[in-house]
């Protein structure tokens, strides 16, 4: 529906990575301004697995940003 649409945009999303590098949090940090972008961000990246960030060598839970970017070609 948004490719047909035309919709594109950027959305920045805001996520609580755990310790294990499961996503616990994902928040709109800003959106796209097209609603059904900002959810297909959400859901897609609660699915991700990410590397969690390290203090003192040792995995440790923290907030880190992440753009997506929907281009239509």
């Amino acid at each position: 529906m948004s490719r047909r649409l035309g919709e594109q945009g950027q959305v920045m999303l805001r996520v609580w990575v755990e310790a294990d590098g499961r996503p616990a949090k994902v928040e709109i940090g800003r959106g796209s301004g097209f609603d059904r972008l900002d959810r297909a961000a959400l859901q897609a990246v609660q699915r991700w697995r990410f590397v969690p960030g390290k203090r003192a060598g040792l995995p440790e839970a923290m907030w880190t940003e992440v753009p997506l970017q929907f281009v239509l070609e």
